[in-house]
């Protein structure tokens, strides 16, 4: 039994903590910040995710043996080598500051792409010193352009034009500063036209399992139009996802990444997420993250009939190998719930009234916290509701209906979820 500390404060976490509470491995466990859904199933506790000193004197004052990374900012940061220096007996699940720049830096996940032949699109990394060069790259490549900040810019780093105008000046703008530091160097990338997906590993940097895939639904409007977000619903599992298609990821994407992962000694005990696209019938990559995503991580781990807990210890005890994860036949389909206005302008502090019949659905909370014994709304993306059914049609349609039923002023989700399934 061990004391188990999830870090974050979103959706993803309260799906988290909701599977990890179900573990016989489990004795207490805690979530930072949190919000007002993980209270219900953890203890929420202030703790700044900044601030390793202050995570650390709460792990040692609780007996923490295993923290769980949510966001990506502290592995960023390098949460796990400070750990690793000043208390190696507490083990983060998560990779170390080195090997999050998979995430951190997409000129690095590229670089390690060539590197391990890895199938992804053409591109080039420009920064202030080489604009110039990276003008004529603009006008000597086809349309759309696809422009990426090098650096985390909170899943809004990616811009996708059609005119070679409005691209140059982009170009100019980022590496301005439009996103700060993390438009200091731009990416260049080819345009890759098809379908996305994305699978979930989970390892120790060199054995690994396979969770659920899933595919998420990032523009705030109906058809996929509008503003990205961080996503507005989800599906699992993705039905163009077949035997031979998934072959070829297993062969092409997911063991030479975890050889890579091993020939470069990187110190990587956690989750890849891989972002995939599927041209005709082949898969690229799009982008690592080295933590779940979210809102996806609602249907991954609600999925999986495997006790969690039981595969991060054997990742760490390195035997992840003799693990059979097993995950259930039905479709899971997740619903983001936002506040008016999202992902621009919005309001907090609406109160939250939830329905009491769920019906084998679950709604895991995002933006929510309590304020004198009431629920009300803390963020852009409030709640995510998951529900179950062989078809995911009616998964979809069985959170529609529950939706309806939650009610904040100004609420919005999107009802088209898996429309282009």
């Amino acid at each position: 039994m061990h004391n188990i500390l999830i870090l974050g404060s979103g959706g993803r976490e309260h799906t988290l903590a909701w599977k990890i509470c179900q573990s016989d491995l489990c004795n207490n466990l805690y979530v930072g910040p949190g919000n007002g859904g993980t209270s219900s199933v953890a203890d929420n506790v202030d703790l700044d995710l900044s601030d390793f000193r202050q995570i650390a004197e709460f792990c040692q004052e609780k007996s923490i043996s295993y923290i769980i990374v949510g966001p990506e900012q502290p592995l960023v940061d390098g949460i796990v080598d400070y750990f690793q220096k000043h208390h190696p007996s507490i083990k983060v699940f998560g990779p170390d500051k080195q090997s999050a720049q998979l995430e951190g830096s997409k000129d690095f996940a590229n670089q390690f792409m060539a590197k391990y032949n890895i199938p992804t699109a053409g591109s080039k990394t420009f920064d202030g010193t080489t604009l110039e060069e990276g003008l004529e790259y603009i006008k000597n490549s086809k349309a759309p352009y696809v422009l990426k900040a090098d650096g985390l810019a909170a899943g809004k780093g990616v811009l996708i034009i059609e005119d070679q105008e409005e691209a140059l000046q982009a170009l100019k703008e980022m590496l301005g500063g439009k996103f700060g530091e993390a438009s200091s160097k731009v990416v260049i990338e080819e345009f890759l036209d098809g379908i996305e997906f994305s699978m979930f590993v989970l390892t120790n940097g060199k054995e690994y399992v396979i969770l659920p895939e899933a595919k998420d639904y990032k523009r705030i409007g109906e058809g996929d139009k509008g503003l990205n977000t961080g996503g507005m619903g989800a599906v699992s599992p993705v039905p163009f996802l077949d035997k031979v298609l998934l072959e070829k990821v297993k062969k092409q994407v997911i063991e030479p990444t975890i050889a890579g992962f091993a020939e470069e000694k990187m110190n990587y005990t956690g989750f890849v997420f891989i972002g995939l696209i599927k041209v005709e019938d082949e898969p690229f990559v799009i982008e690592y993250n080295c933590r779940m995503g979210d809102p996806e991580t609602e249907v991954v781990i609600p999925r999986l009939e495997t006790d969690l807990m039981k595969l991060i210890v054997a990742a760490f005890d390195q035997n992840l190998s003799t693990k059979q994860v097993k995950f259930t036949d039905q479709s899971a389909c997740t619903v983001m719930m936002v506040s008016g206005g999202y992902p621009e302008k919005y309001e907090k502090g609406k109160t939250i009234s939830l329905p009491e019949e769920l019906d084998g659905s679950i709604i895991f909370q995002a933006g929510t916290k309590m304020k004198d014994d009431k629920l009300v709304t803390n963020g852009g993306r409030v709640a995510a509701i998951t529900s179950f059914h062989q078809d995911f049609k009616q998964a979809v349609s069985k959170s529609l209906r529950l939706a309806e039923k939650v009610q904040f002023d100004k609420k919005y989700y999107r009802t088209d979820i898996g429309f282009d399934l």
